[in-house]
């Protein structure tokens, strides 16, 4: 009977299992399928839930009717997507942005709320001069518009055209005119080659439009196109970027001149510039006299009048107005022949003579450029030399008065010093204080994005690990309790002493057929079944003691056991 008893294999977990689940009532069945089903259900849910991906923006500043467009194309094709900032913003999957983008655009998504030339594809038949003109110009404004919203800093732009009915009458003839109102993304600007790049675009797209017809504003309202005019006396701001365009220029050239010898942060340089704006145009004419060597006459006019007639004479009235009486030469004066030496003595003679000489005359016209510098300004400090001292510590001297004359002479030459406009230039030394470094900004852990970003992973792991936790603690391991329960402590002891008893009596059983004795009545009569009910009731240190007190009185079959044990039990099974 106890060979049969020890030859019976212990159940299987499984089989275990199986008859615990049998006793089981059928409220706890339902009770125990029913947490089951909740546990992976919240397992799957908890999971599904931590791979959700990440969205990034597709489109963002959507009208509403390129929002619904675009929607109705992700629904098309089954893309998870969300919807934000009032409709304006649509958010994808990360991994899948651009390739929508790509999709959409091939589309035509988003339009911007605009249409172009794509306009004049639907036209029908019959329609009027006027109807057709009127799309001409809205595809025409919508197609400059998609243009100008191509530039980097440029979020959305309108553009209107005020294009005049054509007139035969060259006098009654208007030119056309255009207003471009730009929507800048926030802190973006357009630089004036941008606007007028703009201005250009703009002009060259509609036949007979002047640039000047053409008005570009931002969204704030702020007139990018307004010209400056030269008559007023405002400043230029152009004007104020050359000069300190100008100055970072001296200053460079000095910097370039001290850094090998002083280093970047021993000396500082600032320059001041007086620059010309002032367009002047001067036009002089000089004359010069020419010397006796190259005199030379341009005209010359010579006058020579005499006069043999006395002039008049006498009272004035009617006597002095008669005229001569003839002369009568008396009979003794003899007549003059005619060619003698003597004749008539004039009595009145005058000369005059005009002579024009050539001049040195000089014509010139001077134009001065703008920007020209008329006088400048420059400053330098230079720190203390640092020398070391006898004992070793560094300490900080002036500098000699020839080094600093070198450093004077080497400045003035780097920005062309020059006495005439009245430069000046001043090199001092002095002992610079320590300049604070430059302020850290430092953002609380709490705030920083990336181990927010870090902090929202680690908790979704954590959160998955907690239902794990749950799932396994709080449901499946009570029920395996149930079905399986767990031996105790005082069973595991009562096993054990089962286990022992059970080999005891195998022992004992194996030693005395062995042997062939005849045991003598008494406790080795009792039957196995009584001796292994009675074993279990002793305890562990009781069964040591009874197993020392069978060696003590019969070694035998304490060495009969061991050798049977050695040989595997052979003699038993002959025995059987």
């Amino acid at each position: 009977m106890a060979e049969d008893v020890l030859a019976a294999p212990p159940p299987s977990p499984f089989q275990t299992m199986a008859d615990n689940f049998n006793k089981l009532t059928p409220r706890q069945r339902m009770a125990g399928a029913v947490a089951l089903a909740l546990a992976v259900a919240l397992l799957v849910g908890v999971w599904l839930w931590s791979r959700q991906p990440q969205y990034s923006v597709l489109f963002s500043n959507l009208a509403e009717k390129d929002g619904g467009a675009i929607v109705t194309s992700l629904q098309a094709q089954n893309v998870p997507y969300r919807v934000e900032a009032n409709g304006a913003t649509i958010l994808v999957p990360s991994d899948r942005a651009n390739e929508l983008r790509l999709l959409l655009a091939s589309q035509g998504l988003p339009k911007g709320g605009l249409v172009g030339f794509e306009l004049m594809e639907g036209q029908k038949l019959g329609i009027s001069q006027f109807h057709e003109q009127i799309n001409y110009q809205r595809g025409l404004e919508g197609e400059l518009a998609r243009t100008i919203q191509s530039l980097a800093a440029v979020g959305g732009a309108r553009v209107h055209l005020a294009i005049p009915k054509q007139t035969a009458f060259l006098r009654d003839e208007e030119k056309p005119t255009a207003s471009v109102v730009v929507n800048l993304h926030p802190g973006r600007n357009l630089e004036p080659a941008q606007v007028a790049g703009i201005v250009h675009l703009v002009s060259s797209s509609v036949p007979k439009l002047a640039a000047e017809a053409v008005s570009v504003i931002d969204q704030r309202g702020n007139l990018l196109t307004q010209k400056r005019d030269a008559r007023l006396a405002a400043l230029d701001p152009t004007q104020l970027q050359y000069v300190e365009e100008v100055e970072a220029a001296y200053i460079k050239r000095v910097q370039n001149i001290l850094m090998p010898l002083l280093g970047e942060p021993n000396f500082r340089v600032q320059v001041a510039a007086d620059v010309d704006f002032d367009a002047t145009e001067q036009t002089s004419e000089t004359y010069g006299p020419n010397p006796p060597p190259n005199t030379a006459i341009r005209s010359q006019q010579t006058v020579d009048n005499q006069t043999n007639q006395p002039p008049a004479a006498g009272v004035p009235g009617a006597l002095s107005n008669q005229p001569p009486v003839p002369a009568t030469a008396p009979i003794t004066t003899p007549q003059v022949p005619p060619g003698s030496a003597s004749g008539p003595v004039p009595l009145t003679t005058n000369k005059s003579a005009t002579t024009n000489y050539e001049l040195d005359k000089t014509i010139q016209h001077v134009r001065r450029s703008l920007g020209n510098v008329k006088r400048l300004s420059v400053a330098v400090v230079v720190n203390h030399k640092s020398e070391r001292n006898p004992r070793g510590d560094v300490q900080m001297t002036p500098l000699p008065e020839a080094e600093l004359q070198r450093i004077t002479a080497l400045v003035r030459e780097a920005v062309g010093f020059s006495e005439q406009r009245g430069d000046t230039l001043n090199v001092a030394n002095a002992a610079f204080t320590e300049a604070p470094g430059p302020e850290v900004i430092t953002i609380s852990w709490w705030k920083d994005p990336e181990i927010l970003a870090l902090l929202k992973e680690a908790a979704r792991w954590l959160v998955l690990l907690g239902v794990i936790a749950f799932v396994a603690f709080g449901v499946l391991r009570p029920l395996l309790r149930t079905v399986m329960p767990v031996p105790t402590k005082e069973e595991e002891e009562a096993e054990a002493e089962r286990e022992a008893a059970a080999a005891a009596a195998a022992a004992a059983a194996e030693a005395a057929g062995a042997e062939g004795e005849t045991k003598e009545p008494g406790e080795d009569d009792i039957p196995p079944e009584v001796l292994e009910a009675e074993l279990a009731k002793m305890s562990f240190e009781k069964k040591v003691a009874r197993a020392r007190d069978i060696a003590a009185k019969d070694p035998r079959i304490v060495a009969q056991l061991i050798k049977t044990w050695l040989n595997g039990g052979a003699g038993a099974e002959e025995r059987r």
